[in-house]
């Protein structure tokens, strides 16, 4: 698909779900907007209850530029955003776009999402993301989730495209394929993604992960941030296990161990062997985590100071996804306990 290709009026669905995201919104329209008139596309932002200038900016594109809308998302999560989008806007259209306010794109994104659909007869395109950080301990949190001990392989973490796959950050989707299994499920706060997949999978769809583009992605800058993340990730897993009956993959099985671990190691108090397989799991992310630093170094740019962190960011995942994981399986169990 070259630049000159004509506009049409089915051109892709190109939807921005946002939340507070004034600083990056206005140059990622104006980024998006050179494509979306070469496509004959629409971009619309759907906005959840920004405290920001936000919905203000995403406003005044709208009134100046036909191919520019605003929604608002009352549901404030990204899988009502995506519904809402295509159910109001995606009659006529052959796909639906996705863009993250919060990541980077190269200037051809949508019309290389649009030729690797066409030329491998894909339902869904994913996109490997190469994860940026600026800072102490964003970059340590990269470079983490740019390599084993944080990702634990994951392809399009890891940049490994050019196959069909499972699952991966959702880019372009076949509405046709969205609207036949339901689109989100908009129960779900986090993981939907991985759920949607299961679900097309389920119904005859195929996954194409790209090596044609990419997009950067720019992780959470704190301790804090990292490990609310990752609870919800852990909790959404859970869910999915519980909806469809989707075991979680050999990659996943290692970090669910780490808060029986924890739990374990209480028990040395009375004998110190019982915290030897949580030291053994810490001493084996940092060791994970010095050498992916070593390899990364001159993509990632982790300052020296920064090496340990890369395993302390691992941890921090790991533990998190364990906890949300387990807690949520446990909820859930002792509500259906509870109404029987």
């Amino acid at each position: 698909m070259n630049d000159a290709a004509p506009p049409t009026r089915t051109g892709p669905l190109i939807v921005i779900p946002t939340l507070n995201e004034a600083r990056n919104i206005g140059p990622l329209l104006e980024l998006l907007m050179t494509e979306a008139r070469l496509l004959g596309g629409h971009i619309v932002v759907v906005d959840g209850g920004s405290t920001d200038s936000t919905a203000a900016i995403a406003a005044g594109y709208a009134e100046r530029h036909e191919i520019v809308s605003l929604l608002h998302n009352p549901r404030r999560l990204q899988s009502a955003a995506m519904n809402l989008a295509v159910r109001e806007l995606g009659a006529g259209r052959r796909y639906v776009i996705r863009i993250d306010a919060h990541g980077g794109y190269p200037r051809d994104y949508c019309r290389a999402l649009l030729r690797e659909a066409e030329t491998m007869g894909a339902d869904s395109v994913v996109v490997p993301m190469k994860t940026v950080g600026f800072g102490l301990f964003q970059s340590a949190v990269a470079t983490a989730q740019n390599s084993m001990v944080g990702t634990g392989g994951a392809s399009h973490r890891t940049g490994n495209g050019g196959k069909w796959v499972e699952h991966g950050h959702h880019a372009l989707m076949s509405i046709a394929a969205f609207e036949q299994i339901g689109g989100y499920d908009e129960t779900f706060r986090a993981n939907e993604d991985a759920e949607l997949d299961f679900r097309l999978r389920q119904a005859g769809y195929h996954i194409w992960l790209t090596a044609g583009t990419h997009m950067a992605y720019y992780p959470r800058s704190s301790p804090a941030a990292l490990f609310r993340q990752y609870l919800n990730y852990g909790r959404g897993r859970a869910r999915n296990v519980l909806k469809h009956r989707a075991m979680p993959r050999i990659r996943q099985l290692a970090p669910l161990a780490v808060v029986p671990a924890a739990a374990l190691a209480v028990l040395s108090v009375f004998h110190w062997s019982a915290a030897l397989p949580l030291l053994c799991w810490a001493l084996l992310c940092l060791a994970l985590g010095g050498l992916a630093a070593m390899e990364h170094r001159q993509v990632q740019s982790v300052p020296v100071g920064g090496v340990p962190l890369v395993g302390l960011a691992a941890m921090i995942m790991h533990f998190a996804w364990s906890l949300g994981f387990w807690t949520q399986l446990a909820r859930t169990i002792g509500r259906r306990q509870a109404s029987n």
